[in-house]
């Protein structure tokens, strides 16, 4: 019975869905909790795991969430989208019926081993969860339900602009965060080649979405490669000038 009940829902919800959003790419429905942090006006879920600075600035804004370990693979999962619903047929008096909301994964939610998975230590492994952000919990969900059960699923990443690039680092070390990418949205692999390069480096995940070169680049311009999840792979060619220094933003003219 339990079964039953659980397709019914599944369908009602693709049913409902379809006719409000249409996705690039999507996977099944999954089953999960979410919480939230940050306030109302989600200040305090600025910067965070995944390395992103203003979430406004980085093609963010409000509508994200912190992943719990089950979730988050490291960092891995930094800048995937995620449509989330609110089970109504568990808490309907909590849940804003007929609603959903897509989200960006751009923190962690850590582990609490002193509290029980279900008491508290909501982000303990092997729990999927989301702690949103208020104003996107409050898009499904009643702020005073503290904690709602919803289903999830993966989604592709609509984007303004093109992607993102800031360079951090030092002399024969460029760190460099890459933001508001579109498509899958969560970054695989990603190579860098300076103009005086005659071939692509491939950079290292540092943490999150800031990935990491080890040569000497300055006084050339920059280009970079990246390949998202599933498969896709945009060039950003001469994206940093040669007169670049390091603290600099630049956006390219590519998006997925």
């Amino acid at each position: 019975m339990e079964k039953l009940i659980f397709s019914i829902v599944i369908i009602l919800l693709l049913s409902l869905l379809t006719t409000q959003h249409k996705v690039v790419a999507s996977s099944s429905w999954q089953q999960a909790h979410a919480t939230f942090y940050g306030g109302s006006d989600a200040s305090d879920t600025m910067g965070g795991a995944c390395g992103y600075g203003n979430l406004y600035t980085d093609g963010y804004g409000v509508k994200t969430a912190a992943l719990s370990t089950a979730l988050f693979n490291d960092g891995k999962a930094c800048g995937g989208c995620y449509q989330i619903v609110c089970d109504a047929t568990k808490v309907p008096q909590w849940c804003l019926k007929g609603t959903s909301i897509t989200i960006t994964a751009t923190n962690f939610c850590p582990p609490n081993y002193a509290l029980p998975n279900d008491n508290g230590g909501w982000c303990n492994p092997p729990r999927p969860h989301f702690d949103m952000s208020q104003p996107a919990f409050e898009k499904i969900a009643k702020y005073k339900a503290g904690i709602v059960p919803i289903f999830y699923r993966r989604v592709g990443c609509k984007r303004t602009g093109g992607i993102r690039f800031t360079i951090n680092g030092r002399d024969y070390f460029e760190l460099v965060l890459i933001s508001n990418v579109g498509g899958a949205g969560d970054i695989s692999k990603v190579w860098i080649k300076g103009s005086k390069m005659n071939n692509w480096e491939t950079m290292s995940r540092n943490w999150g979405s800031n990935w990491q070169s080890l040569s000497y680049l300055n006084g050339q311009s920059l280009s970079f490669k990246i390949q998202l999840s599933n498969g896709r792979i945009r060039t950003a060619y001469n994206v940093a000038p040669s007169n670049w220094n390091f603290g600099q933003s630049f956006t390219s003219n590519i998006q997925f």
